[in-house]
């Protein structure tokens, strides 16, 4: 008789959850469902000629070195360009304070391992980031949530939360999943002078940053940080861990983002990375090299935003259309995601399955709360599906949102 493994587990896989959106892709597999649920790029963005021909390059070039174990900091060429890039926006990195990862998920795996003892506090918005909550939780994270509205986190109310000591602030500045919205620079301003007054640290997750559709580009907390702070011209004395990755710019297929660190804190991640994985993939790292590089990223970048920007245009007119009147949404400037909200007493799981008998699919806002939260929100991605179908599914929806908007059943529940 085999032994049971369930009581060989590790107590900190007790709270590990499946993520909602990974189980709803079973569901959005059926060629009928029109799915509103991951937050995918479009597939036909994506530059696959320009993949062939740059897999073509390495293999003939240098097939042993792409093919060969390599450095757990990454690809030097590509963490180059990365540091080069990054400076267009104000953020001063040498290769040095920049470390590959297999997509920025493995980021915030590794900085949860650095960061994060049993029982220590992490500040979130609320709602935010699903898979970030899924790397905390495997730690034992504890979380202190502050709420956000239409110009991102509520900053009257950080002072108090940060008071409760927490161990780092976790933030995702521009058009944040999963709501939309982006954090004012007056904000941005005041979270880096509390960051600095209290001595805690900021995660900042950019992965959305340049998919900016309207309005001015804003500096990034890390900038922020280095200026109104007065800090030295380097990485060294930086108070914020910044993040990104080529998911939603060139394909998330690669499983390629970045950390960019002070020097000590890259040092140390890459040692809990080479007892993960050794190092990124080398050949994944050098082909994106290969297609990123000579300026194609910028140009690819403005097709994306123009694809991207349609899309979202055509979700915010099918819902001023198909929507009852007591539900809102936000109206994102960038980024894949819109956040609804539905009445007081609606139940965004019991609209999921509503929403399923006509073929369409969303993500619940619950999954987005380190707490009890988000039952009467949903989240929709329109990056994926075409305009027609984002049209359709949105009309789809609503015959399921007005049933859930109905006065009685509210009042009953």
């Amino acid at each position: 008789m085999g032994t049971p493994w369930s009581h060989r587990f590790a107590y900190r896989t007790a709270g590990v959850k499946s993520s909602a959106i990974r189980e709803l892709l079973k569901i959005t597999q059926r060629p009928e469902v029109i799915s509103f649920a991951g937050g995918l790029p479009a597939p036909d963005v994506f530059p696959v000629t320009r993949f062939k021909d740059a897999c073509r390059r390495v293999l003939d070039q240098a097939g042993a070195v792409a093919l060969q174990y390599s450095t757990t900091e990454g690809y030097l060429p590509l963490r180059e360009m990365i540091a080069l890039n990054l400076q267009r926006y104000g953020i001063l990195a040498t290769p040095d304070n920049v470390m590959l990862t297999n997509g920025s998920q493995q980021a915030l795996d590794l900085i949860a391992k650095l960061l994060i003892n049993r029982g220590d506090r992490v500040l979130t918005e609320a709602p935010t980031y699903l898979g970030a909550l899924q790397a905390f939780n495997v730690f034992g994270a504890e979380y202190v949530a502050v709420p956000t509205d239409d110009d991102g986190l509520r900053t009257d109310q950080l002072e108090d939360a940060l008071r409760s000591g927490p161990k780092f602030m976790y933030i995702l500045p521009n058009f944040q999943n999963p709501s939309g919205v982006t954090l004012s620079l007056q904000r941005r301003e005041e979270i880096v002078y509390l960051s600095d007054k209290y001595g805690i640290p900021i995660v900042e997750d950019d992965p959305y940053g340049q998919l900016r559709y309207e309005g001015q580009h804003l500096s990034p907390l890390v900038v922020l940080d280095r200026e109104n702070l007065r800090r030295d011209e380097g990485y060294s004395l930086g108070n914020v861990i910044y993040l990104s990755t080529f998911s939603k710019t060139l394909a998330p297929g690669l499983r390629l983002g970045w950390i960019v660190a002070p020097c000590e804190v890259i040092s140390k991640l890459v040692q809990l990375k080479q007892g993960a994985d050794l190092h990124t993939s080398t050949f994944v790292q050098m082909v994106a090299y290969e297609v990123a590089r000579d300026g194609f990223l910028d140009e690819h970048v403005k097709l994306i935003r123009q694809v991207y920007g349609e899309r979202r245009d055509v979700m915010l007119k099918a819902l001023d259309e198909f929507f009852p009147p007591e539900v809102t949404w936000t109206r994102p400037h960038g980024g894949l995601f819109l956040w609804v909200t539905l009445p007081e007493g609606a139940d965004c799981n019991q609209l999921l399955q509503d929403a399923v008998k006509h073929d369409v699919a969303f993500v619940p806002g619950d999954c987005f709360y380190p707490g009890e939260e988000g039952k009467r929100n949903l989240r929709l991605n329109f990056s994926n599906a075409t305009p027609e179908q984002i049209r359709e599914g949105i009309r789809r929806l609503s015959i399921a949102v007005k049933v859930q908007c109905d006065t009685d059943i509210l009042v009953r529940r």
